[in-house]
């Protein structure tokens, strides 16, 4: 809100008077807005609890704060069902696509959305129980090992 109001060019005793005001009111509440954000992300947006992090970190909402709102959001949000349904969705949409390669690219696919390497494997471990070997071969790619670094 600060950044917002000084890029727009209120002045300093304005934007601090008005941050103030807000946060007296309870309009202005990092704690709470990082719970309604990690919750509507969980469920309705399909991401894991990093992206959802990052997303408050660029809003600006500070590290504790913001575990503190995916905590919260948690306990009323399933990240596995969220991941389950994400899963799902993919794998009807990409029908065309061979099963081990849909699961290679839904494996990808799922990191990027902000989830853990081994939530996704035991999440696609309990839906696709046939491609067990394929996903047994799923592993997070080492920084390392595509820079060339050791």
């Amino acid at each position: 809100m600060r950044r917002g109001l000084l890029r727009d060019g209120f002045a300093e005793d304005v934007v601090q008077a008005t941050v103030e005001r807000l946060r007296a009111e309870r309009y202005l509440d990092d704690a709470a807005f990082a719970a309604r954000f990690a919750r509507s992300r969980l469920a309705w947006h399909g991401l894991g609890r990093r992206r959802v992090s990052q997303g408050l970190r660029a809003r600006g909402v500070a590290g504790e704060t913001a575990a503190s709102g995916i905590r919260e959001a948690l306990t009323e949000v399933s990240e596995t069902e969220a991941l389950n349904q994400l899963a799902r969705r993919y794998w009807r949409q990409r029908h065309a696509d061979e099963p081990r390669s849909r699961l290679r690219k839904l494996w990808a696919f799922a990191l990027r959305r902000g989830y853990a390497p081994e939530h996704v494997q035991r999440v696609l471990r309990a839906l696709w129980p046939r491609l067990q070997d394929a996903i047994e071969g799923l592993e997070p790619v080492d920084e390392g090992e595509t820079t060339g670094e050791a």
